[in-house]
């Protein structure tokens, strides 16, 4: 479980296009239309094949319910057009993308709050079996309904085609390729169906069909090899729920944790795993007890099912969870793999040969909130687990076997990187693949060992690229044409030494239009975790500060990740002090390169970064203005109130038995009368992973000691503020706030 890891980047499902009228498809250029052998079947599995309409030498399949509006788009399609209006930014080739955003450079525009409606959100990236295609989903905002959704899209795998595969007026997510490429699933609550159920389209045409129909709805699931089945993982049903048309039925806590964000209170209903017949279309229990079964993974074989699981006498209070492997049959039973009194866990990975299994293991429960992620393989016949990458000091995300068996892939968070690295099976140095000024995640390999994953910059949104050998290549264009007409800052990396000689590295980016020698007002934006990392990729509050003439600048703290275990667990039960030394040394040192102006500095963040926020504003009076979303300062307040008691606990103790530690770690509240800093605090009324009495209590605190203050609560939001006229606001609150106290945006000679 990840602590106050929330913050203010925005949700996944996010960005922008205009609603889109119910039954509308748009087509997207004549480039889609001239698809080879392949693609085409996959068109016309994609659009359906109850009717053809020629076009330009080719005929495209149209289903029968799609509108007529598609004719007319298609006729005016056939008519001459310019090259730009053939080539939109999801079939773009990158030279096309840079020839594009040069000829409007002009007409750029500073960034604003409302792109958030522009701004769309890849993710999701999976290579089909053959290698031809490439499915992901694309989030995007409909304003009218103040809502975010997700559609399905494909690439072909040379970057030529896009489709967009699905068009509802719900949202699809999580899609899957069957093994033979027969048919693309995914998940989807579309047409009022009970929860996210699964849904399939054929290569051979058709509309998408609701294969399950699952009570309460499914929340993974994966094939198995010879495409027959499915495994999902399903919560038990609600036996506490009352009658819709009644009154509801009260809720009874027995459980050491008891909350959680988004899921509410935790009750004893647990998620198992149960076995999909797909042509007889029969659902069986395949797990089942008080515990919780996820990240199901089938053998190369398919006679087996590896797992990840959190049991024993009291599995919420032991912090640990192991690997297991079930036999893909109605009541067998587990055999647990990895006995490792910690986390092990993380995406699961069958060697080609089904011999072994790769996974992830953690740091000792004690240690949750600094949670070093190693690589480790274990025999899949029982057998002693190996940590293949400890020797790497760093944390590590989605292993995958080669295709070959000969060695595993990964994701490595460095210092504000993430990069594809490779390691032998058998263990051995680790080779960097795909590194650089970029953040990598979410990759996909299938048998033959093609490879995509997703990747960003400070320039541009997570977008699909292709793994050719040690080098990217780009296949999705989904924000090309909005980034086109907008200016963004610069990033660079920052280095600075604390008095106690450590060196905290973190990013500084400047406005579109800084002229060097002018110094300028500058937020220090904090990371939440607190083990996370600023790093290289695009954020949209850093680049909204920017354009509205602030400097922002970051530092990765002590307890950050990317700097090693030892980087990270330094702040252990020690909140506050190291953190604040760190953020202040990063101060220091933009206001002595002559960046920042010394009297106009603003501090914020969401999450870790709002109770950092707190830390420092009461630890130092230099900041004219402060940010504070979604955090905490008076700790005690918070035991049993949020969603970390099994960290407390081990972390700082139990209040009755700790009092002097709790106290320490609350020191901005109780030292309140020392804040001077104007401050804002804003959270969700809803959030139960830093509830928002943390922010009712800090907002109280400086309002009875007279220093401005304003709080700002959000309905119906979680941690996460997932309203898209909500995240507008809050961005705009930031700059008004800062605007406010820091003075003019203009810079300032020699200050």
């Amino acid at each position: 479980m990840d602590r106050r890891r929330g913050g203010a980047q925005l949700p996944c499902q996010r960005g922008a296009r205009p609603t889109r009228p119910p039954g509308k498809v748009t087509l997207r250029s004549t480039q889609v239309l001239g698809i080879p052998r392949n693609p085409a079947t996959v068109l016309a599995v994609v659009l359906g094949a109850s009717a053809a309409l020629p076009l330009a030498g080719r005929t495209l399949a149209i289903p029968a319910p799609i509108s007529a509006r598609i004719l007319a788009q298609a006729a005016e399609m056939q008519a001459p057009a310019p090259a730009e209006a053939l080539a939109p930014a999801a079939v773009r080739s990158p030279a096309h993308a840079a020839a594009h955003a040069a000829a409007h450079a002009a007409a750029r525009r500073p960034i604003a709050p409302a792109d958030v409606y522009r701004l769309r959100s890849v993710s999701d990236p999976r290579i089909s079996p053959d290698g031809e295609w490439v499915a992901y989903t694309v989030g995007a905002v409909d304003s009218a309904k103040d809502r975010n959704y997700s559609h399905v899209w494909m690439t072909s795998w040379d970057g030529k085609h896009t489709i967009q595969a699905t068009t509802s007026n719900g949202s699809e997510s999580s899609p899957r390729w069957s093994p033979d490429g027969a048919y693309l699933s995914f998940l989807s609550s579309r047409g009022g169906a009970d929860g996210s159920q699964l849904w399939l389209m054929s290569r051979l045409g058709g509309e998408a069909e609701m294969i399950s129909r699952v009570k309460g709805g499914i929340s993974e699931y994966a094939w198995s090899p010879d495409g027959k089945r499915l495994v999902f993982v399903v919560t038990d049903p609600d036996s506490a729920a009352g009658d819709s048309a009644g009154p509801p039925k009260p809720i009874v806590i027995d459980r050491y944790l008891f909350k959680d964000d988004g899921s509410g209170y935790l009750t004893e209903r647990r998620d198992h795993l149960y076995l999909f017949d797909l042509a007889s279309r029969k659902l069986e229990q395949l797990t089942s007890g008080p515990y919780d079964d996820e990240s199901p993974v089938w053998s190369p074989d398919g006679r087996r099912i590896a797992f990840v699981s959190a049991r024993g006498s009291d599995p919420d209070r032991s912090g640990n969870t192991d690997i297991f492997v079930i036999d893909a049959k109605p009541g067998a039973s587990p055999e647990q793999l990895t006995t490792f009194h910690g986390p092990d866990d993380g995406d699961l990975s069958w060697s080609p040969d089904g011999k072994m299994i790769a996974y992830i293991q953690g740091s000792e429960p004690k240690y949750s909130a600094y949670n070093m992620r190693h690589l480790a393989v274990v025999p899949a016949d029982g057998g002693t687990p190996r940590v293949l990458s400890e020797e790497l000091d760093r944390s590590i995300a989605s292993p995958l076997w080669s295709a070959d068996g000969s060695s595993i892939y990964f994701v490595v968070a460095d210092d504000r990187i993430r990069y594809l690295a490779r390691i032998p099976a058998g263990g051995g140095p680790v080779e960097r693949v795909i590194s650089g000024e970029r953040v990598v995640s979410s990759p996909s390999l299938n048998a033959h060992g093609s490879m995509v994953l997703l990747a960003t910059t400070p320039a541009y949104p997570p977008e699909v690229f292709a793994v050719d050998g040690d080098s990217l290549r780009r296949l999705s264009h989904q924000n090309d044409e909005w980034l086109a007409g907008i200016q963004l800052g610069t990033t660079e990396g920052i280095s600075a030494r604390g008095k106690d000689g450590t060196v905290v590295n973190g990013l500084l980016v400047k406005p579109a239009t800084y002229r060097a020698g002018q110094r300028y007002p500058a937020i220090l934006w904090i990371h939440g975790g607190p083990n996370l990392q600023d790093q290289y990729e695009f954020r949209i509050e850093r680049e909204i500060f920017a354009a509205n003439g602030y400097v922002v600048f970051t530092a990765n703290y002590r307890g950050s990740t990317g700097r090693g275990d030892a980087y990270s667990k330094s702040i252990f039960a020690d909140w506050g002090n190291r953190e604040v030394r760190d953020l202040l040394a990063m101060t220091d040192r933009v206001v002595a390169m002559g960046v920042a102006d010394s009297n106009r500095l603003g501090i914020g963040g969401w999450s870790y970064g709002a109770i950092l926020t707190n830390y420092t504003i009461a630890s130092d009076e230099r900041f004219r203005a402060a940010v504070s979303g979604a955090g905490s300062s008076m700790q005690l307040g918070m035991y049993g109130v949020d969603e970390y008691v099994a960290q407390y606990d081990a972390e700082l103790g139990q209040p009755w038995k700790n009092q002097q530690a709790w106290i320490r770690v609350s020191y901005p509240f109780f030292h309140a009368d020392r804040i001077v800093t104007p401050t804002l605090f804003m959270g969700g009324d809803r959030d139960f992973n830093v509830p928002l009495v943390g922010s009712e209590q800090m907002y109280q605190a400086l309002r009875s000691s007279g220093v401005e203050t304003k709080l700002v609560i959000y309905p119906e939001q979680h941690h996460a503020i997932r309203r898209p006229t909500f995240q507008i606001d809050r961005l705009e609150r930031y700059v008004t706030w800062y605007d406010k106290h820091l003075g003019s945006q203009e810079s300032t000679a020699g200050r």
